[in-house]
């Protein structure tokens, strides 16, 4: 497709992404309570409901999200309820070094990634910028087959710089944290930023 649309697509995703939002907090939440292995999953996951959403947007889907909306609202209660049974696990989780807590018993993959796939399907954020603003930064009638996959590849690498860099500096600052008073503190204020994003994603 045209370098300049894909360039402003690339751009404006930049920016809509790097905002925080539901999944940066989602995101930061997990790494900040369990360290950065189990983000790449759930990061995965979110990347995925970004790409089911500029798949519906290009193949004008949106009057179809709308005939499914009940669908939709389970899919993002369950994403919400996901992410309160999180911070449930780390508000209440003991102060243990972080040695002993890196060897807790991780998620499977398929369940992070499933919970990050139900984040972004429910985020409202997510659906205002693929079905409302993207139709205004480029023609979605003239989309070709080659196109598609160039935004999909546009996507996925910016949604990849921008959640690498969060995880980055959550896991830097993760390791700021060492005396169990310390770890209690980031236990609580950690699922507080999970049940944030939890109650922001259920409320609109």
């Amino acid at each position: 497709m045209d370098p300049a649309g894909l360039l402003l697509f690339s751009s404006a995703l930049f920016i809509a992404a790097a905002s925080p939002g539901p999944g940066i907090a989602a995101i930061v939440g997990r790494v900040l309570g369990r360290g950065p292995k189990e983000a790449v999953a759930f990061s995965v996951g979110v990347a995925l409901g970004d790409v089911v959403w500029l798949t519906f947007a290009i193949l004008g889907l949106a009057a179809l999200a709308q005939a499914f909306h009940e669908v939709f609202l389970v899919i993002k209660y369950a994403g919400a309820a996901y992410l309160l049974y999180i911070a449930y696990k780390i508000w209440t989780a003991p102060a243990l070094a972080r040695d002993v807590a890196a060897n807790a018993r991780p998620e499977h993959p398929a369940k992070l990634l499933f919970g990050g796939l139900a984040l972004t399907l429910g985020n409202p954020k997510t659906i205002v910028f693929y079905l409302a603003l993207l139709p205004t930064i480029l023609d979605l009638t003239r989309i070709t087959l080659l196109g598609y996959a160039e935004l999909v590849a546009a996507t996925v690498s910016v949604l990849g710089v921008v959640f690498a860099v969060y995880i980055v500096l959550a896991a830097r600052a993760r390791q700021l944290f060492t005396t169990p008073k310390a770890i209690r503190i980031l236990n609580r204020t950690t699922g507080a930023l999970l049940a944030g994003a939890a109650a922001a994603v259920a409320s609109r």
